[in-house]
């Protein structure tokens, strides 16, 4: 197994316009609309995070998007995904002005950094950590 065995994630949404602004206004990003993988999957729609893959394969971390697939309902799935923050108190305090709310506030993580957590605006639970 390489060093990162995690590879790509996927958030399921219910409401994408919600979704895209939510992770947006939260981590001052960009999402990039893909195209459905297959015409079987036609009423799919997802929007990708900002990664570097292309430009450097042995970066740390993983890519991953939003996803609007019928049959594949969002919150309470047991995975939960954190994104990396330079403060992730930051990206916590826009949380509940873009519609989600937080679960529990920044703390330590030990040496490890900090997290805090937050429900975004279809029921996922996501975390945010930073150093």
């Amino acid at each position: 197994m390489k060093s990162n065995s995690v590879v790509w994630f996927e958030i399921y949404v219910q409401d994408m316009a919600r979704a895209k602004k939510f992770y947006e206004s939260v981590l001052a990003i960009s999402l990039v609309e893909m195209p459905s993988p297959t015409p079987e999957l036609g009423d799919m729609e997802m929007w990708a995070f900002p990664s570097d893959k292309a430009t450097s394969p042995t970066t740390y971390g993983a890519c991953g998007m939003l996803v609007k697939m019928a049959g594949c309902p969002s919150g309470g799935g047991g995975t939960l995904v954190y994104f990396s923050c330079d403060d992730c108190a930051v990206e916590a305090a826009r949380v509940s002005e873009n519609g989600g709310n937080i679960v529990k506030e920044k703390f330590s993580i030990g040496d490890h950094g900090f997290i805090a957590l937050a429900h975004d605006t279809e029921g996922n639970i996501i975390g945010f950590h930073s150093m």
